[in-house]
């Protein structure tokens, strides 16, 4: 897993006004907190974090001031819902060999079984446990072949060493549904029309 140094400083203004002020300047208002120490309230530069919050669970390397360096991992992200842009960013402190409960991507690869099944993502993120300066970028799953009524269950997945579910082993993950027909579908309505006439 990659460290991402971004440089922050503390602020002393709250409110919708001061963080309106931190984003004209092209910065994020953000919080860090965790491990029982009050929290700090943080001003981080938004190009730099939007890079970093590409990856997800990313750990990041934060210089305080030019005083203090802490490590965190991204715990709430706020965008605007419209135009995308970071609005507010809550971090989580961690110490290095520390465990953490994250969820990590599930990822699939291969082709289902022919016959225009759909293959749906019970869970879109696996909950893991793992060391904080190791967390997987991501879960793979080989769905190659999987036919309708086929599930993949969390004890099914491969993690890493180090890394324990932090769900139960028989939550479903991914499960294959059948096609539904549409010619019964257009059958239906034809019907309920005749008989409406």
């Amino acid at each position: 897993m990659s460290e991402v140094k971004i440089s922050a400083e503390t602020r002393s203004e709250f409110g919708k006004g001061a963080a309106r002020r931190v984003r004209r300047e092209n910065k994020v208002p953000g919080v860090l907190y965790g491990h029982g120490s009050e929290p700090l309230h943080l001003t981080l530069p938004g190009h730099e974090l939007l890079l970093a919050l590409r990856t997800p669970n990313v750990l990041i390397s934060l210089d305080i001031d030019g005083k203090t360096n802490e490590l965190a991992i991204p715990k709430a992200v706020q965008r605007d819902p419209l135009k995308g842009f970071l609005e507010h960013v809550d971090l989580l402190l961690v110490k290095r060999g520390e465990k953490v409960t994250v969820e990590i991507p599930v990822h699939t690869e291969g082709e289902l079984a022919p016959g225009g099944n759909l293959l749906e993502h019970v869970l879109a993120a696996l909950p893991v446990e793992a060391e904080a300066t190791h967390i997987p970028e991501q879960v793979t799953v080989s769905v190659e072949g999987l036919e309708a009524g086929a599930s993949v269950h969390a004890k099914d997945i491969a993690l890493p060493n180090g890394v324990t579910l932090a769900v139960e082993e028989d939550a479903v993950v991914l499960q294959v549904l059948a096609a539904q027909a549409e010619e019964s579908a257009e059958g239906e309505e034809a019907g309920e029309e005749a008989a409406e006439a």
